[in-house]
């Protein structure tokens, strides 16, 4: 396939896949709405399994920190195995849209999956903390690209208006991956110890590339085919300033909010400094700069991309702040364990694939999508204000069902979202899109993470401070707030006073969660109605339809 001589962020991403007469298709490789039934499902196997992999290992670190932190002694950076994660998700996710471009959809999903599987056998084998952290990034890298590249195949494969079908069933591996993958590492770490939670992925992980290298093999005419020409295309600086921006924010909100420490510590200010500079440089480098940047800036003078890139960051954040602190709450304020505290997180992990594949299937059958997302979006909303009001004597139907819809409804959004991005763009813009709005959710995801800690952590204090006094106040204090299992130890009459000041500092992060949603609502309403196209065949969304004449031939010959 001859490359274009000149190449821009407006570069198509495919070319005419119109079906030819047969001795045409057999000089050329197939496009992706000409492959047949069984390789499309084979290529979808592949990618979904690494989808599961990558959503597993989001859930996997936290049920497995005590034993990590008891083998390296080092429980004060334990935090960083998850925020090294979403940090590297946050920077590399948008550069997957570009490399599917430049590279193919081949080699940017074999990229992906080789660093989330290269990665995850690296955090198996570490040595010390610091590795397990660097490693932890590496798994990272991998993950946002897998997520995105899945995103991309399934639109490669399927018209508009069967994608949202699709993209639900993807969702079941994702919602899966996120429900088990916490139970299943803590099974595993007290049967073979935490390292094999990570190296028992590895055999998934090679069925996985196996999958991608022999049956993603349809043709999407790129540019810069060659080493050279996709190492020149990459966004570095872009990507460079946006990593540093994030990790500076992050290590300014850790210690200053998590540590206490005063604004005039170099360690406050310097990173905050260091933040703000570099945000600058990457809004720069992004406009002026980046050939082709990651950002993709034309998309950002356009309505739609834009509401649903700030609609997928409010929804991430609402998302990850009630993953991570919702299970906290019945742990300190209830004195559960463990176990059943992350138990309760589970009718949520359940509720999202439901609830994709529901706005899925209602979107391949009518063609529509905003009253499916006004509709059940609200649901979030409802769940943050029931959450909010949780207390000691909640009855089990607020106490386990009341988180429910926030999975279910967040996950309409998320796939009604996606589809309404892909319907008021250009298709030759739809990898790039794709990279456009992964990274709002990713920067939402380190956002709700980060933002409800210093949130938690600071109204904690307060708390406290309120509470204890006498001579060992301070110490007490930090120890608390390093450590909630000090509750138990404590005097009754002091575990009370502890146990509600947890209380108020959890309610200001679902009092967070719930605000975002409901301005992400908000944000939504101006998204405009379009018609996704004919009515879909019988024979669902294996046969995905379009709104030419060409497709529909290509999607004929394939049944």
């Amino acid at each position: 396939m001859a490359s274009s001589p000149t190449h821009s962020e407006y570069s198509p991403l495919l070319g005419d896949t119109r079906t030819k007469p047969s001795g045409d298709i057999d000089a050329r490789q197939v496009g992706p709405l000409e492959i047949s039934t069984t390789t499309r499902y084979l290529i979808l196997l592949g990618v979904w399994t690494a989808t599961f992999l990558s959503s597993a290992n989001m859930t996997l670190v936290p049920t497995m920190l005590p034993s990590i932190s008891s083998e390296f002694q080092k429980s004060h950076q334990a935090s960083w195995l998850g925020t090294a994660y979403l940090l590297a998700t946050c920077t590399f996710t948008p550069l997957y849209g570009r490399l599917s471009d430049v590279m193919g959809r081949k080699s940017a999903t074999q990229t992906a999956v080789l660093f989330g599987g290269l990665g995850t056998i690296a955090c198996g084998l570490s040595t010390n903390m610091e590795m397990l952290v660097a490693s932890r990034f590496i798994t990272g890298i991998g993950g946002g690209g897998i997520s995105t590249m899945a995103a991309i195949v399934v639109s490669d494969m399927y018209s508009l208006r069967s994608r949202g079908l699709a993209q639900g069933i993807a969702s079941v591996f994702n919602g899966l991956g996120f429900g088990v993958g916490g139970p299943l590492g803590g099974l595993i770490t007290d049967w073979l110890g935490w390292r094999w939670a990570f190296l028992i992925q590895t055999p998934l992980f090679v069925l996985s590339i196996l999958l991608i290298t022999f049956k993603l093999e349809y043709d999407t005419p790129g540019v810069g085919k060659n080493a050279v020409q996709v190492l020149k295309r990459i966004d570095y600086l872009g990507s460079i300033t946006l990593l540093i921006t994030v990790a500076s924010t992050l290590i300014f909100l850790s210690t200053r909010y998590n540590e206490s420490l005063p604004w005039s510590d170099v360690a406050v200010f310097l990173p905050l400094t260091a933040s703000l500079v570099f945000f600058l440089l990457f809004v720069f480098v992004e406009i002026f700069v980046a050939r082709e940047p990651v950002l993709a800036p034309f998309l950002l003078k356009e309505k739609v991309p834009v509401l649903v890139g700030i609609s997928n960051f409010l929804v991430s954040s609402c998302n990850f702040a009630m993953s991570y602190y919702f299970p906290m709450w019945f742990q300190t304020v209830m004195s559960t364990s463990a176990a059943i505290a992350g138990l309760h997180s589970l009718p949520s992990s359940i509720a999202m694939p439901i609830g994709s594949v529901f706005a899925g299937w209602m979107m391949h059958r009518t063609g529509k999508y905003k009253v499916i997302n006004l509709t059940f979006g609200i649901l979030p909303f409802i769940a943050g204000v029931l959450i909010a009001q949780l207390r000691e004597d909640s009855g089990p139907i607020q106490s386990w069902l009341s988180i429910t819809p926030i999975g279910f409804g967040n996950a309409v959004v998320m796939q009604t979202t996606l589809v309404a991005l892909l319907a008021h763009i250009q298709e030759n813009h739809m990898a790039v899109a794709t990279g456009f709005s992964r990274l709002f959710g990713s920067l939402g995801q380190v956002t709700g993470v980060a933002v409800s800690s210093a949130l938690f952590q600071t109204v904690l204090e307060r708390e406290l401070r309120k509470r204890i006094h006498g001579s060992d106040a301070e110490g007490m204090i930090k120890r608390i707030r390093q450590n909630a299992r000090l509750i138990e130890t404590l005097p009754v009459d002091q575990q009370q006073m502890v146990r509600h000041s947890y209380d108020v500092g959890l309610k200001a992060v679902f009092w967070f969660a719930t605000f975002s949603t409901l301005l992400a609502y908000i944000v939504r309403l101006p998204i405009p109605e379009k018609d996704l196209g004919e009515e879909p065949r019988a024979g669902g969304v294996a046969g995905s339809t379009s709104t030419n004449q060409s497709e529909r031939d290509a999607s004929h010959e394939d049944h």
